[in-house]
């Protein structure tokens, strides 16, 4: 039976008008109207027709005042699309096993590839609008630049490839949501396996890794299987759009207009130069205070003391509580902001079952609001979500109202600074976070800082070397990532002991690495937010000024220039990384753990 036919059967059955039924389904008279007459237009064709419509009547203005009316009508219509897009986006994310969002996300997955041909049509006509000088004046120079880079990174041809790699991305994060993990008489997913993973006990840690280990272990095909295909195809797409291959793509598509590999390639070297031996003196005093032989295996580095490391004091509503005492205590902003948060319930934490695994703050563009998504397991990662993913949030609450929108959030590496300092402003509030592992906290805080920046380089040197030889075997690439560990992260043992990640496979629990390529650069972000802990700790009032002077620009800015408005140096700059190790490496030598075991 069509739709046509249940709309007029329902009518004559139950005696109700149009106009009625209208309202029983929430929908417009005159959708019904389209359904009971055989006239059925999908929301696909309507919304390409819509942004057909305002790219002609943008060719067609006579003047800036027509082509800004335009311009702001194509505002609201993609946040309408982004808005739709999200929601389903979310609670895909909440249970993954749903079958209706399911079902969404594999429609917006199909959906968005083919909009992007309307939405680089529409670009097109913005580049050679003949007031672009008028635009420019009102909203800045930055959203053309991001537009002629938009435009290299697609064609028609490369629709089937981009929604094959969403089908591939959701079925990698299906995958990981779907784990079950038999660990002492309970099967738990893995999130909720991660506390026992950093547990005092020594035998239940390892036993811990050695049961994660086992279960990615098991999977290993299928994990192997999902990359190989999405490096080929991605690799495809590069070439089909004139490139030797995917990283100049990858770069391109995640907008970076301000640095370039070989900038990249620099910063690498500086973190081996100088993070790599602050990080190493972090793992040889760890091994000193566990009783643990130098290098250590994945289990022994995952604890930091010998009491166990740092845990929230308190249950989930009391860590969201403490977070609402730092904000408010922080600034009138932050104040308001989270009582948003927390009023509207724009946060979902807690770790359940089918829930994809990580975190991640998105926008709801209509609603004008941010929403932080989590996994809450017990560990300090509960408190670092209130703090760093609650640093995007802020970011994207305090430009919630800028047009045009893509300047609500800046580039990637430039929104982890908002992230990654928040961690650090909140730093005076962890007795309350944490009670009596407030010290723990506050060591374990800074020397996780410096020991990431070499693990996220490594990642994104990595991805390199993969995308430079898409025709490697997924053993070769296994053999690429334990040859960095050497280099990266010298401290880590690969004696084989625990499965999957003493072979050199533990790359493959990254998101990142499946879902978003060269996004892992966010060490630059981390360098920065060394800078703004350093200030924190001469004048925290002074550091406040300068981070909201960081946030307030959104996206309106390219990275380097966001911190040159804002009085930062850039981690591009040799001398910055130098700084902000030698200072960290002093506050370590000189923190106070007596008593501390």
């Amino acid at each position: 039976m069509t739709l046509q036919q249940i709309i007029q059967r329902y009518r004559q059955n139950s005696g109700l008008s149009y106009e009625a039924i209208a309202r029983q389904l929430d929908v417009s008279r005159s959708t019904v109207c389209r359904w009971a007459s055989g006239e059925i237009r999908t929301v696909q064709s309507e919304t390409k027709q819509r942004l057909s419509a305002l790219t002609a009547e943008l060719k067609a203005a006579k003047s800036y005042e027509e082509a800004r009316k335009v311009f702001l009508s194509q505002q609201e219509l993609m946040s309408h699309i982004s808005t739709a897009a999200t929601l389903a986006s979310i609670r895909h994310s909440i249970d993954t096993r749903d079958e209706f969002y399911d079902g969404e996300e594999k429609f917006w997955n199909n959906f968005n590839p083919e909009l992007e041909e309307y939405n680089q049509a529409w670009t097109a006509a913005m580049l050679k609008s003949p007031f672009r000088a008028d635009f420019e004046k009102e909203y800045g120079d930055l959203m053309f630049v991001n537009a002629e880079i938009a435009l290299k990174t697609f064609s028609p041809a490369i629709i089937p490839e981009l929604q094959q790699e969403n089908d591939l991305t959701q079925e990698y994060e299906k995958l990981l949501a779907s784990a079950q993990i038999p660990f002492e008489g309970k099967v738990y997913t893995l999130s909720q396996l991660s506390p026992f993973k950093t547990c005092a006990d020594d035998e239940k840690r390892l036993a811990a890794w050695k049961a994660e280990g086992q279960w990615y272990k098991d999977n290993q095909a299928k994990f192997d299987e999902l990359y190989d295909k999405l490096v080929k195809l991605r690799d495809a797409m590069g070439k089909k759009l004139g490139y030797e291959g995917y990283t100049t793509l990858g770069y391109y598509r995640m907008g970076r207009n301000c640095y370039t590999k070989d900038d990249v390639e620099k910063f690498r070297e500086a973190v081996v130069k100088y993070l790599v031996p602050v990080a190493d003196k972090v793992y040889r005093e760890q091994a000193r205070r566990l009783g643990k032989q130098y290098p250590m295996s994945f289990a022994d580095n995952a604890l930091e003391f010998r009491s166990g490391n740092p845990r929230p004091a308190g249950t989930p509503d009391d860590i969201l509580a403490q977070g609402m005492k730092f904000y408010s205590e922080l600034s009138p902003e932050t104040k308001e902001f989270f009582e948003t948060m927390l009023r509207d319930e724009l946060l979902d934490v807690l770790s359940t079952e089918g829930k994809q695994a990580g975190g991640y703050c998105t926008s709801i563009m209509d609603y004008q609001v941010p929403f932080i998504f989590a996994n809450f397991n017990g560990t300090q990662h509960d408190v670092e979500v209130v703090t760093h993913e609650a640093g995007h949030a802020f970011e994207a609450w305090t430009n919630r109202k800028r047009i045009p929108i893509d300047y609500i959030w800046p580039s990637m590496e430039a929104c982890e600074v908002h992230s990654m300092s928040m961690e650090f402003f909140a730093e005076p509030w962890a007795d309350g976070f944490f009670g009596p592992d407030a010290k723990k906290f506050l060591y374990s805080h800074l020397s996780g800082a410096l020991t990431f920046i070499p693990y996220g380089t490594m990642v994104d040197h990595f991805q390199h070397i993969v995308y430079e030889k898409p025709e490697m075997t997924p053993a070769e690439r296994h053999a690429v990532w334990k040859k960095l560990l050497g280099v990266y992260m010298p401290w880590m043992k690969l004696d084989g002991e625990i499965p999957f990640y003493s072979e050199g496979m533990g790359w493959q629990r990254q998101h990142h690495i499946y879902s978003s390529p060269f996004y892992y650069i966010d060490c630059l972000a981390q360098t920065v937010a060394l800078e703004f802990w350093a200030m924190i700790r001469k004048d925290v009032g002074n550091a406040w000024q300068h981070y909201m002077a960081y946030t307030v620009q959104g996206g309106s800015r390219t990275f380097t220039d966001l911190l040159k408005n804002a009085g930062l140096e850039s981690p591009f700059d040799e001398a910055c990384l130098r700084g902000v190790c030698a200072e960290a490496e002093k506050a370590l030598a000189d923190f106070d753990l007596t008593g501390i075991e």
